[in-house]
């Protein structure tokens, strides 16, 4: 009887729990941003929206193939995933630093806490003009206001993450005589990685915002100088192509980053 019993309760749990598994309906997203398109051309194609408002995606396409024929894309590309790259790498690894020391330390935390309070709502396009005075009108202006945009989400979301660490298995820790150092490695660390890794999803999404408008004020490449002069030419599908380029950035970012904290954060699946 109590094996039956046990039986019956575990199997009343499964049901109940059946509902919070994640399933992945690749086919059906497949599926439905294809019908998507094809709406989309569908309703150019019958003239019911001017292609000099919105192009066909067919005509984005050729357009595309046109510019990576030339290699203008890739100047592009590359200009802005340099840019990307250095400003979000040391952003990264510096607001992963200072919300670490803001979460730990008191003394830090009464320091810094009000600073990114005071600062974080500044809207970081607005300080570009300041940077390109203090650091000139090439690329470490650029890098600056992207790695000041990655820079405040990963801090509060690592400082977030460090305090709502387990406090005992802290105790714990601290109990068998564990220092510093190796509390923050073995036991502050690992319980910060969800956050952290949301603030990077986060800060990457930011990075191509704000490269995007560092580019339209002061750049000869880039997605954002890109859009903008095919903007001022009225080059509709060219403009619509580098849109979609950066849609397809993002979910290259996103993939990469969900990629990679599934390797760094195996028990969370």
């Amino acid at each position: 009887m109590s094996e039956d019993c046990q039986a019956r309760s575990g199997a009343v749990v499964q049901d109940k729990t059946a509902f919070m598994v994640r399933r992945e309906h690749r086919l059906l997203s497949l599926i439905f941003i294809l019908a998507l398109f094809g709406v989309w051309e569908l309703i150019v194609r019958l003239g019911l929206v001017s292609p000099l408002f919105l192009p066909a995606p067919s005509a984005i396409l050729i357009t595309g193939y046109k510019m990576a024929l030339s290699g203008e894309i890739f100047r592009h590309i590359g200009a802005s995933l340099w840019r990307i790259f250095w400003g979000f790498s040391c952003a990264a690894v510096i607001g992963t630093l200072v919300g670490i020391l803001l979460g730990f330390f008191s003394v830090a935390e009464s320091i810094g806490n009000p600073i990114i309070a005071s600062t974080y709502p500044i809207p970081k396009i607005a300080i570009l003009p300041l940077l390109i005075l203090w650091l000139g009108i090439g690329e470490y202006s650029k890098i600056a206001v992207i790695g000041l945009g990655v820079f405040f989400p990963m801090v509060i979301n690592v400082y977030t993450g460090v305090r709502n660490a387990d406090p005992v298995l802290i105790k714990a820790a601290v109990s068998l005589g564990s220092s510093r150092r190796r509390i923050i490695l073995k036991v502050i660390l690992p319980s910060a990685l969800p956050m952290i890794f949301a603030g990077l999803k986060l800060g990457i999404g930011i990075a191509l915002l704000l490269v995007v408008a560092a580019e339209m004020i002061a750049a000869d490449a880039g997605i954002g100088f890109m859009i903008l002069t095919s903007a001022d030419l009225m080059q509709t599908t060219k403009l619509m192509f580098g849109i979609s380029i950066l849609s397809m950035l993002g979910l290259i970012f996103s993939w990469l980053i969900d990629r990679l904290e599934r390797l760094c954060i195996p028990w969370k699946e």
